[in-house]
């Protein structure tokens, strides 16, 4: 021991420090800043802006759920997360920052060892997720191949066991199907297997229950919870349907028009919505006794024709002429932001 102290101090002392407390540093840093936040992240296509000004975040073991009409910018936002954005779009400004390193302009190589490692995505349709050459049991191992060095012979015994945990029945022979001879609920849970294989730090579900009937959806909702608890997953659920988002998130972010128009924890923003489109969507929800749904009257606006000022004007019973000014977020009680002139406001 006295040898290695007289050796470290003879050393370069800042470096060895530096070497020495380096993992402590790290961890602590780790535990003061949230698992992923975005910050006024900026996306267009050329001249057209299809994220604007959004802000997000979400801890580990904590769910954050996305909701909003198809087309608002909820799976563009995850898949900037993932840096998979198309050639044509560009990142005009923000951060995307993942227990405080900024990911937006890392190369492709730094993307190759982040994605399904670190941050891995449950796709809407797991028919066109899955390769349907390739059995599923080998596309789980692939998983733990590619991530974990883990040889083929080991990949393969890893896959039967993280079906098994996924809830598929006798995994030995579910292992050897390939996709088309499995249920949509089946492939889902194979899809599933597949993301929490790597125990990623981040998980992206996008749509992960549209395609399958009320009973499967409660099922792998269940089993996304259960699987986060396990492993401390910090988890990102999208969803146009507000009641799937309320049954699994700890907080919400409502988009609407490429920016988020109200955000807090999932009680405050579903009992008591401050804007007028999250108390529309609500509105919109089916109830026992009810003889006809509400709805939410017109269309959302086209990116490349935004209304002027607030962007959820034209279809507001609220709206005014002080909402030719697009309104700027703002804090309606302890956490609970909305960007609304009137927030909390009734419609």
């Amino acid at each position: 021991m006295t040898a290695f102290l007289s050796e470290f101090f003879r050393g370069d002392l800042e470096k060895n420090l530096k070497f020495l407390f380096a993992p402590l540093v790290s961890d602590w840093y780790a535990r003061l800043v949230a698992t992923l936040e975005v910050r006024d992240l900026n996306v267009s296509f050329g001249k057209v802006a299809v994220l604007r000004g959004v802000n997000l975040s979400v801890d580990a073991g904590q769910t954050l759920g996305i909701v909003g009409e198809s087309g608002c910018g909820k799976s563009m936002t995850g898949l900037a997360i993932l840096g998979m954005l198309p050639p044509t779009a560009t990142v005009n400004s923000g951060e995307i920052l993942l227990e405080g390193k900024n990911l937006v302009g890392q190369p492709e190589s730094d993307w190759l060892k982040i994605r399904g490692e670190v941050i891995a995505m449950v796709m809407q349709d797991p028919f066109t997720s899955l390769n349907p050459m390739m059995r599923v049991g080998d596309q789980v191992a692939e998983v733990y191949v590619l991530h974990q060095s883990a040889s083929w012979k080991e990949g393969r015994t890893m896959a039967v066991e993280m079906l098994e945990k996924v809830g598929i029945p006798s995994p030995n022979v579910a292992a050897r199907k390939f996709p088309h001879q499995m249920s949509g609920g089946q492939r889902q849970r194979v899809v599933i297997a597949c993301a929490f294989a790597a125990r990623p730090k981040v998980l992206i579900a996008d749509e992960p229950t549209t395609a399958l009937d009320v009973t499967l959806q409660a099922q792998i909702l269940h089993l996304l919870r259960q699987l986060q608890a396990e492993t401390g997953t910090a988890t990102i659920v999208v969803s146009h349907d507000i009641g799937v988002i309320g049954s699994v998130a700890d907080k919400v972010s409502v988009f609407y028009a490429g920016r988020v128009v109200e955000e807090g924890e999932t009680a405050d923003v579903l009992t008591t919505p401050a804007h007028p489109y999250t108390q529309a969507l609500l509105s919109a929800l089916p109830r026992r006794g009810q003889d006809r749904l509400e709805q939410i009257l017109g269309q959302p606006p086209r990116f490349d024709s935004m209304p002027k000022g607030c962007s959820f004007s034209p279809r507001c019973k609220l709206a005014g002429p002080q909402c030719e000014t697009a309104p700027e977020s703002r804090e309606v009680e302890a956490g609970h932001l909305a960007a609304c002139w009137k927030a909390g406001a009734p419609v």
